[in-house]
């Protein structure tokens, strides 16, 4: 990767030429194979929302545990970390290719969603467009905080947005 000598570095550390992650990026780095959602976020089409759909069997898998919110904590935490090492290295602060966010978030909102397809649905659907629409205050961080944590951040904001729904939705249910 080449620097751009005219050009001081940037805060999110995005001072190398922009690159295309492939397999190859993929599975150079750990942070990488994380950031990049075991590889979902390579897709060519939608890839925060290919990559949020890795939240599912995550939950599944987890929902059980007494230690679910120390896991979701724990994959905010690393995902802060992989995402600022990606970012970096891809010279793109928040790379659409990203998704480990999306993926932490979503393992936020589905113990909140009704346990029905109908129900994974709605909170599927939520999320995506707090996330893509990213009202007040999800935008401002999104462009005021750089690095690994304004990754991460958006999206909790977005899941925040979503649960508050679930939870009006539960009410009138």
């Amino acid at each position: 990767m080449t620097t751009f000598p005219d050009k001081p570095p940037s805060p999110s550390g995005a001072d190398v030429e922009p690159v295309t992650p492939d397999i190859r990026f993929l599975l150079t780095h750990p942070a990488h194979f994380l950031a990049l959602g075991f590889g979902t976020g390579l897709s060519p089409y939608a890839p925060g929302t290919v990559g949020t759909l890795v939240g599912f069997p995550l939950y599944w898998l987890l929902s059980g545990s007494p230690l679910y919110w120390a896991w979701i904590g724990l994959f905010l935490g690393v995902g802060v970390w992989a995402s600022d090492v990606t970012g970096r290295a891809l010279g793109v602060h928040d790379h659409g290719g990203i998704v480990w966010d999306e993926v932490a978030a979503f393992l936020m909102i589905l113990p909140f969603a009704p346990a029905s397809l109908a129900g994974y649905a709605l909170a599927f659907f939520l999320f995506r467009l707090f996330d893509i629409w990213k009202p007040f205050p999800i935008g401002w961080a999104d462009a005021h905080v750089a690095g690994g944590l304004g990754v991460m951040l958006d999206d909790v904001l977005a899941a925040g947005y979503a649960i508050g729904v679930l939870l009006v939705v539960a009410r009138w249910l």
